[in-house]
């Protein structure tokens, strides 16, 4: 089927005024650590770049055109299926393929996007110079959601041209962003849970330390996994502009909803010393959810920098129209550059940086503290780093 310019024009301005596009490229680069992820529209004589995000300085801009016949792409047209290479090297498929070779990547994967009617787009693809770990659950998850909501927002267009829609522009942001917050709960936050649930059933029989070492790490990874999940809907949310939503309640059992993750993160790491202590006498209104996840997210970073040897101190008290919960753990000071950027996204110390996530946690806590009307100050020394939260009772 022959499509003309001015349909591949189209095809580019429908990518680029899905406003998620540029953020589903930014975060693929930062998850994967790869440096050039694009959406092409592919047809059977063209492959041509419509949203590019190039860090590597590969060269494509949107409207930019590689010769269909030399990429994978084109393959991906033929066959549906999707393909991920973590080490051209070492892949028996791809290492002597001509692509890799004339366009100099080591780490590829790309996925289909497919119209609601069935028929083939193009791809969400992303590629770099250096190896990386693509092929596990998580990544071709994330990659195929990503395609389903960018065919969503496609989807979305062609029926809005077609019923001549006076739907403002405000009421078409707000329906695609709790769509795409509703597919990214649906698709990545069920199997998490899935693994979950499995190694609880696992715990309740008899094993040996090697098996119980190994349960132990798929809870650990599951737990933190669910975190992420969690830190980059609300960070996809609030780049839509729709900053966190609160469902207030009066009179929150904050001090059960502090034990609960103080709970959970200690099953996750028991050897960990947790001194605590609660004076909360008076009704907080806030959303217990929500102040869950900021807990969350201190406790974990706690967890994360403090010192193994030493205790997190946890304090915690309503009083005089305020909220305050404070965590501190002994460890080495924040550097004054890390301090400026503590609570940017994709903000991370170089130390420890293996055990960090997206650097996301910080921001997400102190983006709810301010839905809040409230604030964390974080003091640094060589003997203590302390976060506080402050917020008001009502």
């Amino acid at each position: 089927m022959t499509h003309s310019r001015n349909d591949i024009q189209s095809d580019i301005d429908a990518i680029n005024s899905i406003d998620v596009v540029p953020t589903i490229l930014e975060v693929i680069c930062r998850t994967t650590g790869m440096g050039f992820a694009a959406v092409a529209r592919v047809t059977d004589e063209k492959w041509v770049a419509c949203s590019v995000l190039d860090e590597i300085e590969f060269g494509l801009k949107p409207g930019g055109e590689l010769k269909l016949e030399t990429t994978i792409c084109n393959e991906i047209r033929q066959s549906g299926d999707g393909v991920v290479i973590d080490h051209v090297e070492f892949d028996e498929d791809f290492n002597n393929h001509h692509t890799p070779a004339m366009y100099g990547f080591q780490s590829y994967i790309s996925m289909p996007i497919n119209r609601k009617d069935g028929s083939f787009f193009g791809t969400l693809c992303a590629i770099d110079p250096r190896p990386a770990k693509l092929n596990t659950p998580e990544v071709i998850n994330m990659f195929k959601l990503y395609s389903e909501l960018i065919a969503f927002h496609l989807n979305t267009i062609d029926q809005l041209a077609a019923t001549k829609s006076q739907l403002k522009e405000e009421l078409e942001t707000a329906e695609l962003r709790e769509q795409f917050i509703a597919i990214l709960g649906h698709d990545l936050r069920n199997p998490v849970g899935a693994i979950s649930n499995s190694i609880q059933l696992l715990e309740r029989n008899p094993l040996d330390e090697r098996t119980s070492r190994l349960t132990g790490i798929i809870k650990n990874s599951s737990y933190r996994i669910r975190g992420l999940i969690d830190n980059m809907m609300d960070f996809a949310s609030g780049r839509l502009g729709g900053g966190i939503s609160l469902k207030r309640l009066e009179n929150q059992p904050v001090e059960d909803i502090l034990n609960h993750v103080i709970s959970e993160l200690q099953v996750v790491a028991p050897e960990r010393e947790i001194i605590k202590h609660f004076e909360l006498t008076e009704k907080v209104n806030c959303d217990g959810k929500r102040i869950a996840q900021l807990f969350s997210n201190l406790l974990g970073n706690a967890f994360t920098h403090g010192k193994l040897d030493a205790p997190i101190q946890i304090y915690a008290v309503s009083k005089e129209g305020e909220l305050e919960i404070s965590i501190a753990n002994a460890g080495k000071k924040i550097p004054d550059s890390a301090m400026k950027i503590l609570f940017q996204p994709f903000s991370r110390s170089d130390a420890k940086s293996d055990r960090e996530g997206l650097g996301l946690g910080l921001y997400i806590a102190s983006e709810i503290a301010k839905a809040h009307e409230g604030s964390i100050i974080v003091k640094s020394t060589a003997e203590e780093t302390r976060f506080t939260f402050n917020m008001p009772l009502k």
